[in-house]
């Protein structure tokens, strides 16, 4: 293949600009039956918390039309297991990136400090929907305040990571978060996070999951995922990840052309475990037949 995909994000060389997303591929050896990892442009890890979670009890997932719901509840190993077990054992070697998370400041910056030191993760991505629990279950990112003080935070123990600020689309304005988090040191965000969502049973009268609410994602999401990466591409100077809803190159491209410089497929590897490959192989094509040299040169041209 050529190097029309190749792809410079935050210092580091990528072989393309599609990622996973965080959740909806392990720790990515699980996939190495359907294809080879290698061929990915990096590697989101499975969410790490500084404990071992074993998730939200009940119902965890739901189909949707068009999409699915979720509440598995960071189930992981926690991440001195992951350091000590798990990345020591990885086969690949596509770039990996880190997804952590907390309830509280304390947990945010302890885990940083872990995952500033592990020499295989290449980049840390700050999940800021989780619910602060000193502060009523309120998740940190959705106030430009929270958003702000925990991205600083981690920043400053994360001095051999860049780091990626992960948006919940569950606010009022996403654009003042993505400023916020580009304000206290972020170096790249991703969005967006699942949709805060739920499913009834209308046969018990209760909600379906275990955890009530769950979050949305899939094609259904798309459409807002798109214009919420668009409105961010004008106003910070930062790299954006996009995701939502992606499942065929189409989708990937529409991303890019609203601003993202990655774009990350999560819900559609569960129907199709080679989405990732096709969405590679479909960007190429569209490069090689429209004769445009490199990726990068569709970044944000939807708003020329």
């Amino acid at each position: 293949m050529s190097n029309r995909l190749e792809t410079i994000f935050l210092g580091k060389t990528l072989k393309n600009n599609v990622i996973t997303s965080s959740g909806c591929f392990g720790f990515g050896d699980e996939y190495s039956d359907y294809f080879d990892v290698n061929k990915l442009g990096a590697v989101n890890l499975k969410g790490l918390t500084l404990e071992k979670r074993d998730g939200n009890s009940g119902i965890r997932i739901y189909e949707t039309p068009s999409g699915m719901l979720n509440c598995i509840g960071l189930e992981n190993p926690g991440i001195e297991y992951f350091r000590d077990s798990i990345i020591t054992n990885i086969k690949y070697d596509t770039p990996i990136i880190a997804n952590i998370n907390g309830s509280t400041i304390e947990d945010y910056i302890k885990i940083g400090e872990i995952v500033n030191e592990i020499e295989r993760v290449d980049f840390v991505e700050l999940n800021i929907s989780c619910p602060n629990v000193k502060n009523g279950g309120l998740a940190f990112g959705v106030s430009c305040e929270s958003a702000e003080n925990v991205t600083s935070l981690v920043k400053k123990v994360l001095t051999n990571k860049p780091l990626i600020v992960k948006l919940s689309p569950n606010v009022t304005d996403i654009v003042s978060i993505a400023k916020a988090v580009e304000n206290a040191g972020a170096n790249s965000v991703s969005l967006v996070n699942t949709f805060l969502a739920m499913k009834i049973d209308i046969r018990k009268r209760k909600p379906l999951l275990g955890n009530t609410f769950g979050g949305l994602s899939g094609e259904a999401i798309r459409p807002i995922a798109v214009r919420m990466v668009y409105q961010v591409f004008k106003a910070i100077s930062i790299p954006i990840i996009g995701m939502g809803g992606i499942s065929n190159y189409e989708d990937a491209l529409e991303f890019i052309m609203a601003g993202a410089s990655l774009v990350s497929i999560g819900a559609s590897i569960f129907s199709n475990p080679l989405s990732c490959i096709e969405v590679i192989d479909g960007i190429n094509n569209y490069l090689l037949e429209n004769n445009i040299d490199n990726i990068k040169d569709l970044v944000g041209v939807a708003h020329l």
